[in-house]
């Protein structure tokens, strides 16, 4: 399976902003781009000509990579965004939130996403009773994503709960950390996810 193997925080400083891969080193003085903001590379310093394509394309890559999805699967999600009716921009966001890696860090119950994802491809994770180890399988309404018996003892969800409230869970999710459960309400408007990402400008990418 193709995956992402270099630094994640060289990603953040391309795009020059934080995309909170790296969990509570993001918060703090260690992380990279508040003692490097610029690109990196020998020519991270030097001025580049931000034309549309550039824009599109940087946008593009900026919201693959707070996702944690490669160029093959974020095309394949692009599609079937376009696919449904209303807005591609946002069908393709609401696709991406609804992935079963993402509720989980957006429960609180991981540090990040890539630790989401670790997370459920271990089993650690039942979705309506049943043992889910895909990162990708997406959720739908009622349905209720739990930590399996087995594995709550483990460190990761012992902080969670220990943790519980820090992080603001969004309305169209209920996590209940003394059960280490999530229970699925609705599916996300775009007014409630919070990820800085203009989709009109990967529509546009995509729709040359």
């Amino acid at each position: 399976m193709a995956r992402y193997t270099g630094a994640d925080c060289k990603r953040c400083r391309r795009e020059k902003q934080k995309l909170f891969l790296k969990g509570s080193k993001c918060e703090s003085a260690k992380c990279p781009i508040e003692i490097r903001p610029y690109p990196p590379g020998e020519h991270g310093r030097g001025r580049t000509k931000d034309s549309e394509y550039l824009l599109q394309l940087r946008e593009k890559q900026k919201c693959s990579r707070i996702y944690g999805v490669l160029e093959k699967q974020f095309v394949n999600y692009y599609k079937e965004a376009n696919q449904k009716t209303g807005k591609t921009g946002e069908n393709l966001l609401r696709i991406l939130e609804t992935r079963l890696d993402n509720v989980v860090y957006r429960a609180g119950f991981a540090k990040s996403r890539d630790h989401a994802r670790q997370l459920v491809r271990h089993g650690h994770v039942n979705v309506n009773g049943r043992k889910t180890d895909i990162p990708s399988a997406r959720v739908a309404v009622n349905d209720i994503i739990e930590v399996r018996e087995g594995s709550r003892n483990l460190t990761p969800f012992a902080v969670a709960q220990a943790e519980a409230g820090e992080r603001t869970v969004p309305a169209w999710l209920e996590a209940i950390p003394s059960n280490l459960r999530i229970l699925v309400h609705s599916m996300p408007e775009r007014q409630v996810i919070d990820t800085q990402v203009q989709e009109q400008l990967i529509v546009e990418l995509y729709s040359k």
